[in-house]
């Protein structure tokens, strides 16, 4: 099973993973997690200088980035997920239709472009109010996380996609214990499907 975790920065992505993937550990199943970007790959590399502000590449290169930053990642994934592991990810294929539409790309590309990775059998948005993000982090905002009105663009972007893909949307303005809860439980359905 390959669940995601998408939202804006500081909704509690990180934190609901791996709680999440405890979780699932305590009940006896084999789990891998993963956060993208991944900074350790050559790709993720890039991503962080131009994150940064060392590059200047346009909204369409960096969105190729992520994309690629993925894409990097593919063969472990098919590996853990043929092994029969369940694969726990901050951030997947989502967050390059969120940002990149944005920033005015095309949902459409982004999707195609992401349409040979393993999909997810869960995504979970956490939606939390860009003034709350800005809150939850007041120092080393990345160039993303500095410019409030892109991310109310992100989380409309999220929320169109979690309506046409019937994705799990949870209020992650709420107390960290109560959005576990509803995480659990929203996983659980897809893992008794599963048999």
């Amino acid at each position: 099973m390959l669940i995601a975790f998408e939202g804006l920065d500081q909704s509690g992505k990180e934190t609901q993973a791996r709680r999440l993937a405890d979780s699932l550990r305590n009940h006896g199943r084999r789990v891998e997690t993963l956060s993208f970007p991944d900074y350790a790959t050559p790709i993720g590399k890039e991503i962080g200088a131009a994150l940064r502000g060392e590059r200047d590449f346009g909204p369409d290169v960096m969105q190729l980035l992520y994309i690629a930053n993925r894409y990097e990642k593919k063969p472990q994934m098919l590996d853990w997920l043929s092994a029969g592991a369940d694969v726990v990810c901050d951030r997947y294929v989502a967050s390059s239709v969120a940002y990149g539409e944005s920033q005015g790309l095309d949902a459409a590309w982004l999707v195609e472009t992401q349409e040979h990775l393993p999909q997810p059998d869960l995504t979970i948005v956490l939606d939390i109010a860009p003034e709350t993000a800005v809150a939850r982090k007041q120092a080393d905002r990345d160039r993303y996380e500095r410019d409030l009105a892109l991310q109310a663009r992100v989380r409309d972007s999220y929320r169109r996609q979690a309506a046409e893909q019937g994705w799990v949307v949870l209020d992650g303005e709420r107390p960290k214990d109560e959005i576990a809860a509803d995480v659990y439980t929203a996983a659980a359905r897809i893992v008794g499907g599963a048999g």
